[in-house]
């Protein structure tokens, strides 16, 4: 069901934007990236995949561009009392923030970097046209930083997302046979979360059994599956916009002694770094746990990959937990992140098993509730 936006989180937010203006000496921003616009104004099921919408946020006002295609289900998710000026002229977005600043008396306008040249350029014209003299800094991950720490709504909608994931695993795992194909059970896996509560995927669920299994984003295939296969299983559903992220690797069937000590120390890598979470670690000292983890087990070779990301209106978002530059960052009490280590042993199968869940003061709060047991699925 889709409902009004909550008002006070989504004021909470703008005004957490606006702390950022002033901090930098900004007098107004202008944003068009979909996921940026869902977080501010809260309108659930609205934006697609089309750049349609830009808002102009200033001191003391908050305006909103759309067309005739989109306006009215603002009008219905936004209610009679929202803040937002909602506008759909027929006119360019670069006019229509060349208007904004003309009536705002704005002077310095920040752009986010996620905005293409295209309309950074349209606008310089649109002001230069209107003679409208202005400095036009670029904002660099200003709003995606401010979506790290989810509020509380926004966690309610990711736990939702992912009972609906959590329920979809228990259901594959008492449908998955010898003898059918990845393409098969990624149908049936996708279809039981729409028909239980998804209204969207987080991505495209990735099924890969056997050998297909040691490329990490291995795409689901006509392969057949077999009695001895692991298959690693990574999806999740999406919800009113916000999604969830799992993996798990299952076996058909009993597992021999190389997969179940390979599973073992998967799960050990997992469970050290999910207890060593907690606010102030940097992604990198995580990312490196598990590192160690899977070396001193002597498959150091085998997982080259990033330990986690960050989860919500996007499936990678910051922060990332990983040996990169941008992982020494350190981790904030309200981040939603991963934990996905992983082993892949070329022409074998590969092992990952993820969660995620919610960075807390003094811990990790797991969202995610399917069993780190290893599965061993029954063949007839």
């Amino acid at each position: 069901m889709i409902t009004v936006v909550d008002a006070k989180a989504c004021a909470q937010r703008v005004e957490r934007l606006r702390g950022v203006m002033a901090a930098k000496g900004y007098d107004a921003v202008v944003l068009r990236n979909n996921a940026d616009l869902r977080w501010l104004t809260g309108a659930q099921r609205t934006f697609d995949d089309e750049v349609a919408h830009t808002a102009f946020v200033a001191k003391d006002g908050q305006w909103l561009h759309t067309d005739s295609r989109y306006y009215g289900t603002f009008i219905d998710r936004l209610g009679k009392d929202t803040p937002w000026v909602i506008d759909q002229k027929y006119i360019g977005a670069a006019d229509w923030v060349a208007q904004c600043v003309l009536e705002t008396h704005a002077r310095v306008i920040a752009l986010e970097d996620t905005q293409d040249l295209a309309f950074a350029e349209a606008l310089t014209e649109a002001l230069n046209h209107a003679s409208l003299g202005c400095l036009l800094p670029h904002m660099h991950g200003d709003v995606s930083a401010l979506r790290i720490v989810k509020d509380a709504e926004e966690v309610s909608l990711i736990k939702h997302a992912q009972s609906i994931t959590d329920a979809a695993f228990e259901h594959i795992c008492g449908f998955i046979k010898p003898g059918m194909t990845e393409l098969q059970v990624r149908t049936e896996l996708e279809g039981y979360m729409f028909s239980h509560g998804a209204d969207a995927l987080s991505f495209d669920s990735l099924i890969a059994s056997g050998p297909n299994g040691a490329n990490p984003h291995a795409q689901p295939s006509s392969r057949v599956i077999q009695e001895g296969d692991m298959i690693v299983m990574d999806y999740g559903a999406g919800y009113h916009d916000y999604h969830s992220d799992m993996t798990r690797t299952v076996c058909v069937g009993e597992a021999s002694e190389e997969q179940k000590k390979v599973y073992a120390v998967v799960r050990k890598a997992n469970e050290t770094c999910e207890a060593a979470i907690h606010e102030g670690v940097t992604g990198n000292e995580i990312h490196n746990l598990a590192v160690k983890v899977i070396t001193d087990a002597g498959y150091g070779k085998y997982f080259n990959h990033g330990l986690g990301h960050g989860v919500g209106l996007q499936i990678h978002e910051l922060p990332l937990f990983t040996r990169a530059a941008v992982g020494a960052k350190k981790t904030s009490a309200g981040a939603v992140v991963t934990v996905e280590p992983g082993i892949y042993l070329p022409d074998k199968f590969g092992i990952r098993l993820e969660d995620f869940g919610q960075v807390t003061k003094d811990g990790y709060e797991v969202f995610t509730q399917s069993p780190h047991e290893l599965q061993e699925l029954p063949v007839k």
